[in-house]
């Protein structure tokens, strides 16, 4: 009886622990790659927001495997607002150390990397905004990019409150 108490009360503080943590989470998504992210593979995040008066802090993540064959990421972010203005940005993250060991979390072979979008981002409008990233990588010398990029397992986008 003493051992099943000594579980539940475990229990609790763990859920207490884990949502208290999370307070600033306002949206966060992940999409599925299933280990490769295709060249014409857009993802998709669709998000209301209301608040067209505080800042939030908007993040990328990324899990990767040690599939991933290069040192950095590059992404085209579109993000389409309620009155249909699109805001385009290329981005550049780097994903591994200088010895090729993957950036980011994690204890086993899949690392989780928050990467940074928008800093203190103030929604213009109320209404609903879609979210599209698609990868841009090259290898050095080509043009037409990589079709295929390996070691990419889910990629997420986070919105979260400035505190």
């Amino acid at each position: 009886m003493i051992l099943r108490t000594n579980k539940i009360i475990l229990f609790l503080i763990m859920s207490v622990f884990f949502t208290s943590c999370d307070e600033k989470r306002v949206f966060d998504e992940y999409k599925e790659m299933g280990g490769v992210w295709k060249k014409e593979d857009v993802k998709r995040f669709v998000f209301k927001q209301e608040d067209t008066i505080n800042p939030y802090n908007l993040f990328l993540n990324i899990r990767n495997t040690n599939e991933y064959p290069f040192r950095n990421l590059f992404v085209i972010v579109n993000l389409k607002q309620p009155d249909n203005l699109v805001k385009v940005d290329t981005l550049e993250y780097l994903m591994t150390n200088p010895d090729g060991s993957l950036l980011g979390e994690g204890f086993s072979d899949v690392k989780e990397s928050k990467l940074w979008y928008q800093e203190k981002f103030v929604f213009k409008q109320k209404g609903e905004y879609v979210l599209e990233v698609q990868q841009a990588l090259r290898e050095t010398g080509s043009v037409s990019g990589v079709e295929e990029l390996k070691g990419v397992t889910d990629i997420g986008f986070r919105i979260e409150k400035v505190k």
